[in-house]
This record gives C-alpha cells, structure tokens and sequence, in this order.
C-alpha cells in the first residue's frame, strides 16, 4: 500500500484530506508542522507528501526546503493553501514542491494529483 504524509495544522483539513486519500487506497500518516513531519520522513520513506504552508513551528515553504536538503528524500510534494497569489507558488516550487493547489481541493483533484505524482513508484 502506497503511504503518504498529510502536513497541516488544522485537525479538520488532515481528517478530510485523509478521508480522500484513504479512499484512493493510499495509507495515510499525519503530522500537525513541519517539524513532527521531518522526524516522521527520517523513520519512514513516504511515497509522498501533502503539505500546508502556513503552519507553527516550522512551515510548509521551510519543511520542503529541509525535506529537499536531506540526501535520499525524494519522494513527491504536493502543497496546498489558501495561499493563491503567483508568488506563493513560486516559493513553493522553489523550495522544492512537485505540484501546487489552493484550497479547497476538490476530492477528484486531489486523488488525480496523489496519482500522477506517485504512479511510477513501488
């Protein structure tokens, strides 16, 4: 089973795109910031990862950059906010996002989106 890692500070947000991705076959883990979620990428080899930006402790932009900077982590990030401006993209595709979107994501959108990105894995 593919497993991917939902990085956002809102308890609601993790639980609907959960749901989503659940139903999609994919298992899911959780982390509330980036920080738990860097410790949870150095246990764990996720297939990819949906990432907030705007988050305590250590953000979405910050999070991808470290994630980015350690050897061996390549999996696939999707970020995704209520962040729409051009230049909120372009950070994030610098820091190393795979793909970009604006919440609310619509359930066929996001499943379209884990799929692409993780269809030549495992």
């Amino acid at each position: 089973m593919r497993k991917v890692l939902i990085v956002d500070d809102s308890v609601t947000v993790r639980m609907y795109h959960k749901q989503i991705l659940q139903s999609a076959g994919y298992e899911v883990d959780e982390a509330e910031n980036g920080m738990e979620a860097l410790e949870k990428t150095e246990e764990y080899d996720y297939e990819m990862c949906l990432v907030d930006i705007n988050m305590p402790i250590l953000d979405g932009y910050s999070f991808v950059k470290r994630f980015r900077e350690n050897s061996g982590f390549d999996a696939p990030v999707i970020m995704i906010s209520t962040e729409a401006q051009p230049n909120d993209i372009a950070i994030a595709y610098e820091a190393g996002a795979n793909l970009y979107q604006v919440k609310p994501v619509s359930s066929d959108d996001l499943i379209a989106s884990a799929k692409l990105l993780t269809i030549d894995t495992k």
